[in-house]
């Protein structure tokens, strides 16, 4: 069984169904991405120069208790042992914020660790510039403790510097991550090249409708990690996509990835747990082929009829920004966060 299959507008294809791997141990990614390629059948991965693990706020400040600096290195083994060919596996990895002003840098640090010759797909993990001469050289923080943003920093700048590696070989399509369409037209004016795909936060309760039209109407395709409402998977419990599940003989998850697919998104479940990541896959596709116009119309309507909301699972940091809501903060995502009161600070979103 395998994946459908999109066309990015540069003609790259990008299977629509790939696996996450946010938020695991090294030793968990290794395993967990060599039996989803030798034995469920994914040929796509994504990954990160940078995945946190574990924060705490104390005092609105951020204490680490864990910091893995990317799991790429444990994504390259996991290629390697799975046997399959190189170019037959779809990798993507992302831009980390203080890497914004030194771009190609970043790329060959994580095809380095990787233990590869280029990327499918290069994506800048969030549209802000870190302060790369900052106090931390993965979360720089002002005196005051206020995440330290170059906030004058174009966006155009860097991707300026994704078009050129791009150029040279050694990626194959280039994109974003967590961009509004604010955002996005902050780079398309002087843009030589159209992002590829933008990756979001995108599931039943957050579905994003603008915006997965607005990019949609740009030829940019939307991708969708925690698909399944992150951590926990707490979207299971919901009753309109469990009474699918029931109609189609299928699981819930198979209904919410499914759902995505459908719509032209790609989903990336992510999983350690052998049977999930195969049941993911399988149920994704069978899902996708069994829904209905309008089973999706049903679920369309969801968010609107009163579920909205977002599901970040590693602990919220406060930032600057305008109160209650994530446009113009870290993130740069529209829309207000369920996890956020209108008296408290903006929330950032990291993954």
């Amino acid at each position: 069984m395998s994946s459908p299959i999109f066309t990015l507008n540069n003609g790259v294809k990008i299977p629509a169904i790939g696996l996450g791997t946010w938020q695991s141990k090294p030793e968990e990614v290794t395993a967990a991405v060599e039996y989803a390629i030798k034995d469920a059948g994914y040929r796509h991965i994504d990954c990160a120069w940078y995945a946190p693990s574990i924060f705490q706020i104390v005092l609105g400040q951020i204490d680490l208790l864990s910091r893995a600096y990317g799991n790429e290195q444990a994504v390259g083994e996991g290629i390697r042992r799975s046997g399959v060919p190189r170019e037959e596996i779809f990798v993507t990895s992302k831009l980390w914020g203080t890497y914004h002003s030194k771009v190609e840098q970043a790329l060959d640090e994580s095809l380095s660790r990787l233990g590869l010759d280029y990327l499918d797909l290069y994506l800048i993990h969030w549209p802000i510039h870190l302060n790369p001469n900052g106090n931390d050289p993965v979360f720089p923080k002002r005196p005051d403790g206020t995440r330290d943003i170059l906030v004058d920093w174009p966006l155009s700048k860097t991707w300026e510097q994704m078009e050129a590696v791009l150029a040279k070989g050694k990626v194959k399509a280039i994109g974003v991550s967590n961009f509004s369409q604010k955002k996005l037209e902050e780079i398309l004016p002087t843009a030589k090249v159209v992002p590829a795909v933008d990756q979001l936060e995108l599931h039943l309760y957050n579905p994003q409708h603008e915006l997965v039209s607005y990019l949609k109407s740009k030829d940019i395709v939307p991708q969708a990690y925690s698909p399944l409402g992150s951590t926990g998977s707490p979207l299971l419990s919901d009753e309109t996509a469990s009474a699918l599940a029931q109609k189609y003989e299928l699981n819930t998850a198979d209904v919410l990835l499914g759902y995505l697919v459908a719509k032209g998104i790609v989903a990336l479940p992510k999983s350690v747990t052998t049977a999930r990541i195969m049941a993911n896959y399988k149920g994704a596709i069978a899902a996708a082929q069994k829904l209905t116009e309008e089973d999706i119309k049903v679920l369309d309507g969801v968010a609107p009829g009163g579920r909205q909301g977002r599901n970040c699972t590693i602990t919220d940091v406060w930032i600057e920004g305008r109160s209650g809501q994530c446009t113009d903060c870290f993130c740069g995502l529209d829309g207000f966060c369920n996890r956020s009161k209108a008296e408290d600070p903006p929330i950032a979103h990291y993954r």
